[in-house]
């Protein structure tokens, strides 16, 4: 894989998601976005459902600094020791593997190695990825930090832009969460009519 590519660096890690450090502060790939990272022996695709930026001291609070400077650059131009005080981490839930060129919509053996790489998935990936819709119940399982809907809802309108109709892939997404959450029916529709467009 390209080095220009990476993003990040598994820092914490399970079998059911992981966690990553940015190699840039601007650097978190979006809410609902694709990532892949690496085990021993496969790639791991994550979709990535929370990030945030803060201070490596927890006991040092990050203070406002632009008060006299005439725009955000200006903040890291001044102050280049920045860079160096805080970090950007985002988690990543697990939603599948691959083993040899097959592609697994369920949680690996082992989680994604400490260290490990992050790379965005492109968008042949993810066509690819989503060609089948198993890993769904993976997301509406899902104890987050974050609404899990709004996570679902973020990725499926994300891949849906790498297939060739993006509102039959929605349709088709859809009956499948339907099918899912057919036992709470004021979830499914939060979560359908955020997929409307």
């Amino acid at each position: 894989m390209d080095l220009k590519q990476r993003i990040a660096e598994v820092v914490e890690t399970s079998n059911a998601e992981f966690m990553a450090q940015c190699y840039n502060l601007e650097g978190a790939p979006a809410l609902g976005s694709m990532v892949k990272t690496k085990s021993k022996d496969y790639d791991i695709y994550a979709i990535v459902y929370s990030s945030s930026t803060h201070g490596i001291d927890p006991n040092r609070r990050i203070i406002a600094r632009g008060q006299n400077v005439g725009s955000e650059a200006d903040i890291y131009k001044a102050n280049p020791q920045l860079s160096k005080l805080l970090s950007t981490d985002f988690r990543a839930l697990i939603v599948g593997y691959n083993k040899g060129k097959t592609v697994l919509q369920y949680l690996p053996p082992l989680p994604a190695s400490i260290y490990a790489f992050v790379y965005p998935c492109d968008m042949d990936e993810v066509r690819d990825f989503t060609q089948s819709l198993n890993f769904l119940s993976l997301l509406t399982d899902a104890r987050l930090s974050v609404s899990p809907d709004e996570v679902i809802t973020a990725f499926l309108r994300y891949a849906s832009q790498s297939h060739p109709s993006p509102d039959d892939f929605l349709v088709k997404a859809g009956k499948e969460i339907a099918w899912l959450l057919s036992n709470d029916i004021r979830r499914l529709d939060s979560i359908l009519k955020r997929l409307q467009r």
